[in-house]
């Protein structure tokens, strides 16, 4: 089993640095937003995060590519780090603790890329998520102050809590009907929202989650702590990992009926 501590310590220290410039700029009144050509916001610090990502990254693995929601692909090779430098822009611009920097390494293998370190790191509620591949996955300010974590253990439905982002994008795809029957079944739902739903899933604080349209940059940092954790993270199409352009994430228990019921199109 390779080690990949080295680049663990890497992620961290590159999620130090974007916390500071994020958390510098958050709730600021002269904050510089725009909108970019899919109609999503970008704000100042978004780029700012990307860049003292990036310019880390270049120094740190040159050899390395460079995948970030805001300015592309760099390079080539084996290894690539994929970075969304605010995750929840709009909880961000409007003043809403709730988002993260996410921070992945991924590697060539078998069918692609997949995701083998990751760190979500939520500055303004004072949270961070972590894993390497075949080293677990945990929580805590640092690396030498962490908390081990697992998904929960509920096996039933009746007794799981769902969490989700929003109705829009199920009714787009047609999967509205399937969705709101899981949400009858289950014990309790929330709209968390962007990646905390996958860490309280990971963490064993929520069962089960699931997001319509998502981005390989929303994915690879909260698939890799998901399974980690001892969850599955698939596609709504099963396809294990964050390459399905949508994501279910759960306990691994309650993975089956969670896809099962949000397949459905009638």
């Amino acid at each position: 089993m390779p080690d990949y501590h080295d680049d663990l310590r890497l992620a961290h220290v590159l999620a130090d640095a974007a916390d500071a410039a994020t958390t510098a700029r958050f709730k600021a009144l002269d904050l510089k937003v725009e909108t970019k050509p899919d109609m999503t916001p970008v704000s100042e610090a978004d780029k700012a995060a990307e860049e003292i990502i990036r310019g880390q990254l270049q120094r740190a693995r040159p050899r390395d590519a460079i995948l970030g929601e805001e300015y592309g692909v760099e390079g080539t090779g084996p290894r690539r780090w994929v970075i969304d430098p605010i995750d929840g822009t709009k909880n961000y611009v409007r003043g809403v603790p709730v988002w993260a920097t996410l921070i992945s390494l991924m590697e060539a293998g078998e069918g692609g890329y997949h995701p083998v370190v990751g760190v979500v790191s939520a500055p303004a509620l004072g949270r961070r998520w972590w894993a390497a591949k075949g080293h677990g996955a945990f929580t805590g300010r640092s690396l030498t102050t962490a908390t081990r974590i697992h998904v929960s253990r509920v096996a039933e439905l009746a007794d799981a809590s769902f969490a989700y982002s929003s109705l829009s994008g199920w009714e787009e795809q047609g999967r509205l009907n399937g969705f709101l029957d899981l949400t009858r079944e289950v014990w309790r739902t929330r709209a968390y929202g962007d990646f905390w739903p996958y860490m309280m899933v990971a963490e064993g604080s929520v069962d089960l989650c699931a997001e319509p349209e998502l981005s390989l940059w929303d994915m690879a940092a909260t698939a890799i702590i998901v399974t980690e954790a001892g969850g599955t993270f698939t596609g709504l199409d099963g396809r294990p990992g964050p390459h399905s352009g949508n994501a279910a994430a759960s306990n691994g228990l309650l993975h089956e009926e969670l896809l099962g019921y949000l397949n459905q199109r009638y």
